[in-house]
């Protein structure tokens, strides 16, 4: 079998993590603006995007690993990974969770669009062929729509973490709660 159906299946992995996030962002950029305002909750909703990403990157790396296992040996994972320079593009999303790339959301967008443009070009291909086969842009659809959900499940999850530390922080450090 040629292993261009495995790369192929790889581009899919990467889309259904990265491909969503551009609308994402555009959803909270719109929502959040860009105000000069620190303490205000839909400013910080803009702060946060990065660490969604992140958390994006580090589901796909569970699914690498969980991939990989039982053997993660060099062997392996040259034999297992089709598009090497695509996994290590998706796999930088990590670095997201380090504050100084996680203080320019723009950052993160500009990652995500290399991925977003595997998907463009998939459904380009699909509609300018002369045999249109709608059920592979269907499929497409599936794994954008797939991707947003995950996006925002994850941007999500880093929102309610953000409001509990902060909660948590103030409750902490308020008077009344000192031992003397």
């Amino acid at each position: 079998m040629d292993n261009s159906f495995f790369a192929y299946i790889q581009e899919l992995e990467l889309i259904a993590f990265f491909s969503g996030y551009p609308l994402v962002y555009a959803f909270i950029l719109f929502i959040g603006g860009d105000l000069p305002l620190k303490n205000d909750f839909k400013s910080r909703l803009v702060h946060l995007l990065p660490f969604g990403y992140a958390l994006a990157g580090t589901l796909y790396l569970g699914l690498q690993l969980r991939n990989l296992y039982p053997d993660y040996s060099f062997e392996n994972i040259h034999q297992s990974v089709q598009n090497p320079y695509l996994t290590i593009w998706g796999l930088l999303s990590i670095f997201f969770w380090i504050p100084a790339p996680g203080k320019r959301p723009a950052f993160s967008l500009m990652h995500s669009l290399v991925i977003f443009y595997l998907l463009l070009k998939n459904i380009f291909i699909q509609l300018t062929a002369v045999s249109t086969d709608m059920d592979v842009v269907r499929n497409d659809m599936k794994i954008y729509t797939i991707s947003l959900l995950l996006n925002l499940g994850s941007f999500a999850l880093i929102v309610l973490l953000s409001i509990l530390y902060t909660r948590f922080i103030k409750r902490a450090a308020s008077p009344e709660n000192t031992l003397f």
